[in-house]
């Protein structure tokens, strides 16, 4: 078994510097901690929950609360999810996954319990009625979103707003001039989810910004809506030739829809997906799309909720830059 002293042997520093590192009573410098936690993941060292809860007065648990309305993809919020829990386990932390939609009634029964010691939220709407809660609460935590107003909270995503816009430079470059956002369902958009929204104003004000012609389509998910959605943009703009889907699961029913409708891919639209890269390399033709970077953003949410738990100072606000990978369409 591994020991807390094989840890310190490896990592160069005292059996004290590891159980401070772990437990967060002191602070430790960034590089060392960064090579204890390492050491710790190397050897597969695990200090004894219920010694180490006592002796810090912590549960070593971190709360996810990730409401699972409708409209939304559950495979990649799963994505966020595996990578809370994979972060949390490096720092010795357990996750606490909430699923039910309880509103700031959820928050105060975690806050008023043991249960946990932090809490990571997703499903941020731009008015969300958790954020006075979440500003009152005697524990640290971390949005995974951005609401409208975001003083005295720390969040964390992808630039949205900048994932939309670079979509339309990209099409823009390549000479279309009338493009379409395909988006997520209505009810997405009907509760102001902030992802959706910034993405559909960063691609009207890039629309703008380049002279194009165009507009925003919430639209269900389901082959039949993405076809009719495809058939009215195509009579509404028939000059449309490109097309950014953020919409997980219209992805391929939207290249199925062109095909049925006689336009050939990228022949004739260029099509380009918002969406994690396995979603834009299973269809065909693989999709140029910007990333979801579903397991940076949960690594650096545990990561910012841990660095709060030790008292040290964390940004406000990291917003993570779009990348766009160009494939065949």
């Amino acid at each position: 078994m591994v020991t807390i002293g094989d840890v310190a042997r490896r990592a160069g520093v005292s059996p004290s510097t590891v159980s401070y590192v772990l437990s967060g009573k002191r602070p430790i410098s960034q590089p060392t901690r960064e090579r204890v936690l390492e050491t710790v993941r190397a050897l597969g060292y695990h200090p004894h929950a219920g010694a180490r809860a006592l002796a810090s007065n912590r549960s070593n648990v971190l709360a996810l609360i990730v409401p699972l309305h409708t409209g939304l993809y559950v495979p990649v919020l799963m994505q966020f999810a595996i990578a809370v829990v994979t972060a949390a386990r490096a720092y010795d932390h357990d996750v606490l996954l909430l699923t039910q939609d309880e509103g700031d009634k959820g928050l105060q029964r975690v806050a008023a319990s043991a249960l946990a010691d932090a809490l990571i939220v997703m499903d941020v709407e731009l008015h969300d009625q958790r954020l006075p809660l979440l500003r009152e609460l005697d524990r640290p935590s971390v949005l995974i979103g951005f609401p409208a107003e975001a003083t005295g909270l720390t969040c964390i995503d992808l630039d949205f707003a900048a994932a939309g816009a670079a979509c339309v430079d990209h099409l823009a470059d390549l000479g279309h001039r009338c493009v379409a956002l395909v988006g997520s369902p209505p009810v997405v958009y009907q509760r102001s989810l902030g992802f959706a929204r910034r993405t559909a104003a960063g691609f009207s004000d890039a629309l703008r910004r380049r002279g194009l012609a165009g507009t925003v389509r919430p639209c269900e998910p389901t082959p039949d809506a993405v076809l009719a959605t495809v058939r009215e943009l195509l009579t509404e703009y028939p000059d449309l030739t490109g097309v950014v889907v953020h919409n997980e699961p219209a992805v391929a029913p939207l290249l199925d829809a062109f095909r049925a409708l006689g336009r050939r891919v990228p022949e004739e639209v260029s099509v380009v997906a918002i969406c994690p890269d396995d979603v834009a390399e299973r269809v065909r033709p693989r999709l140029t799309s910007v990333n979801i970077p579903a397991e940076e953003v949960g690594r650096r949410a545990v990561d910012l909720v841990i660095a709060k738990l030790d008292g040290r100072t964390v940004p406000d606000a990291t917003l993570l830059p779009p990348v766009l990978t160009v494939r065949d369409s």
